[in-house]
């Protein structure tokens, strides 16, 4: 669960927003406070959350799954899998399996110097 919280409700001009996220089997703590993983996670959950109410046509996540675990890569990759038959995802990534899990991917790769060359792989037709 998580809640977000006016850091300074008396002043809601310039007041930020604290996120209190409580992982599985941990206390209630500030975002600030999370490891890498955990505030991946709740960033993506509240991200998520948002989309339920109000999806958007489409989403570019940088490198979100970095400092997942193996087992927080594959609920991440099922939500974007999830969502994505209601918006388009776009997703820089390293992780093998993220990339193991999506239609389309769009490799760049540079053969020589100063020239970058994109290389497609569609594999909505592979089953």
């Amino acid at each position: 669960t998580a809640d977000m919280v006016l850091e300074n409700p008396d002043n809601l001009a310039e007041t930020g927003i604290d996120i209190v996220a409580k992982p599985k089997g941990k206390r209630p703590t500030s975002i600030t406070q999370l490891s890498g993983g955990e505030k991946t996670l709740t960033a993506t959950a509240l991200l998520f959350a948002i989309y339920l109410i109000k999806p958007a046509p489409f989403c570019i996540l940088d490198e979100v799954d970095a400092p997942l675990d193996d087992a927080n890569i594959g609920k991440f990759t099922q939500m974007i899998r999830q969502f994505s038959k209601e918006s388009q995802f776009i997703i820089v990534t390293h992780n093998k399996m993220t990339m193991a899990s999506v239609d389309v991917i769009y490799g760049v790769t540079m053969q020589e110097a100063g020239v970058s060359k994109l290389v497609p792989v569609d594999f909505r037709g592979l089953n």
